[in-house]
């Protein structure tokens, strides 16, 4: 199971990278100093799937510019996954990895694996730089995710990481005030948020 603020459990999953196309171990340690959102979602050549696939494709370079990779994870192979990139057209141009969790220990692991349908559930997992996982999103099966807002959850939490004593509010985006926590203030927000 997993526990916010506190380190992401280890992992080493079979990925494939197909802006190289090829097949590589993936593991915590080789995202040491980036950000990372773990994408879990059911499977290759379903529905809803690959329309979540490709809304984060078209936020990808967004991502990369707050130093945060994407790693596509379900329970499918890694040759699914390839097949499913070269077939499916609201997948192509996809740059992020892709990794497989066939057997389910890491879905398992972190307490998303459906075990009557042999599948992990939708869960977007963000991890910080030092490993320490920051936010959670898991969905029903039927509704797809929002790219852009788990790309605001990494902007927010980000920006809380390089500016120590603030805090965002509820929606905030770049450019947006943000809060310095006092007891002074409490009960007196929405002032602060009018500066």
């Amino acid at each position: 199971m997993f526990n916010i603020d506190q380190k992401f459990p280890s992992f080493s999953l079979e990925t494939y990278v197909p802006q190289e196309e090829k097949v590589i171990h993936m593991k915590n340690a080789d995202f040491k100093g980036k950000w990372l959102v773990l994408f879990f979602y059911p499977a290759d050549f379903t529905f809803v799937c690959p329309t979540e696939l490709a809304d984060m494709k078209l936020r990808y370079p967004e991502f990369k510019k707050y130093k945060a990779e994407i790693v596509a994870v379900s329970t499918d192979t890694v040759f699914t996954h390839r097949a499913w990139l070269e077939t499916e057209e609201l997948l192509r141009g996809v740059k992020y990895p892709m990794a497989a969790d066939h057997n389910g220990k890491l879905s398992r692991e972190l307490g998303i694996y459906d075990e009557s349908k042999g599948v992990a559930e939708r869960a977007a997992f963000v991890i910080d730089p030092d490993g320490i996982l920051r936010a959670v999103d898991i969905t029903s099966d039927s509704i797809g995710r929002s790219a852009g807002e788990i790309l605001r959850k990494v902007k927010a939490l980000h920006f809380v990481r390089t500016n120590p004593g603030h805090v965002c509010p509820a929606s905030w985006d770049e450019g947006m005030n943000t809060l310095k926590p006092s007891i002074k203030k409490a009960g007196k927000v929405y002032k602060e948020l009018k500066k």
